[in-house]
């Protein structure tokens, strides 16, 4: 049995190739069935974040699973991109890599670790995980835990959410007085707006298509949650919108902000979209006023507090390794026990 691996992320894609690919809720399960009933393929797993579409298998063939999940994936955007890929025990070693936040735009970010964790109970749920894949996800969480509490690789800005926050105090200064928008309530939504109330911030406004979850994230983090048919009235007062609400179109476009620009008067307006595919229009960006970041364009920023980080990769990569060949010994004797 091999461990397969393949994908795409943003070292090997532009934002406007990933937000096609990206998987939303609802086509995961069906993309994920589609995978497992591929000949050769006992089990699988998808992990679909704002950086990356990667999927893992286990298979008698690697070869052909790559072919069958390549033509899967043309099929589903129309386009045909070249993906990354591997077998054991390069899969083993990205996933380790991918967990730990090695292999993340932003050095040592911790986002990823949760987002593993959830394509992992995602699959488990659907009954699509194998003996194989249950123990390598298993060792992957142990491994990223490691990393973290062995390592400084999470020290500094670790998160995207932690970049945007940097970039918002460059613009507003002390960020104590500025009011804030969240747009949808998930887990990248919540770890921004905690990163802005460490920082400062205490006026909070939470809106999500479903409101329950807007109520849910707005008590979390002591803020206000509103209906999602009232973001737009409730803007004026806004200083930063942070968007991620998993949306198949922008929900920000040009023709809705710029009349309301006209009342703010000339203040400012940061707004970071974190979602993929993006909810907000790029053309807002060239507004007066409008300060408008997305995933790719946080990239610079991340850059200027990797340094640090980047001394601990050799200790993070020595780990790694000695897991991986820990990993691969237990396949080894699974091996041999089935034969």
């Amino acid at each position: 049995m091999n461990i397969f691996c393949a994908g795409l992320n943003y070292k090997t894609t532009s934002l406007e190739i990933r937000e096609r690919f990206a998987v939303s809720d609802d086509e995961m399960e069906k993309l994920l069935r589609r995978f497992h009933s591929i000949e050769g393929v006992s089990g699988a797993a998808i992990l679909s974040t704002c950086n990356r579409v990667e999927f893992y298998v286990s298979t008698l063939c690697p070869l052909q699973a790559l072919s069958s999940c390549h033509s899967v994936l043309q099929e589903r955007i129309g386009i045909d991109i070249p993906l990354y890929h591997y077998s054991t025990p390069d899969a083993v070693r990205h996933l380790f890599r991918v967990a730990s936040g090695l292999d993340s735009m932003v050095l040592g970010e911790t986002e990823i670790f949760g987002q593993v964790k959830n394509a992992y109970s995602f699959s488990v749920k659907r009954g699509m995980t194998t003996r194989t894949l249950h123990r390598l996800f298993q060792h992957t969480f142990r491994v990223a835990k490691h990393v973290r509490t062995e390592t400084h690789i999470t020290r500094g800005a670790s998160s995207v959410g932690s970049v945007a926050v940097q970039l918002a105090e460059k613009i507003f200064g002390n960020l104590n007085l500025c009011r804030v928008m969240i747009l949808g309530a998930g887990e990248i939504s919540e770890r921004t707006a905690r990163s802005l109330q460490s920082r400062g911030v205490r006026s909070l406004i939470v809106s999500n298509r479903h409101y329950d979850k807007a109520v849910a994230l707005a008590a979390e983090i002591g803020g206000m949650a509103l209906h999602f048919d009232h973001w737009e009235k409730n803007i004026l007062d806004v200083d930063i919108i942070i968007s991620a609400t998993g949306a198949p179109h922008a929900i920000l476009t040009v023709e809705k902000i710029k009349p309301l620009l006209k009342q703010r008067q000339g203040r400012p307006l940061f707004i970071i979209d974190l979602a993929v595919p993006r909810d907000v229009e790029p053309g807002i960006n060239k507004m007066e006023g409008v300060f408008l970041y997305d995933i790719d364009s946080l990239q610079k920023i991340a850059s200027e507090s990797i340094e640090v980080r980047r001394q601990e990769v050799v200790r993070c990569e020595s780990l790694i390794e000695e897991n991986v060949k820990e990993f691969l010994r237990w396949m080894k004797n699974i091996t041999l026990t089935v034969s």
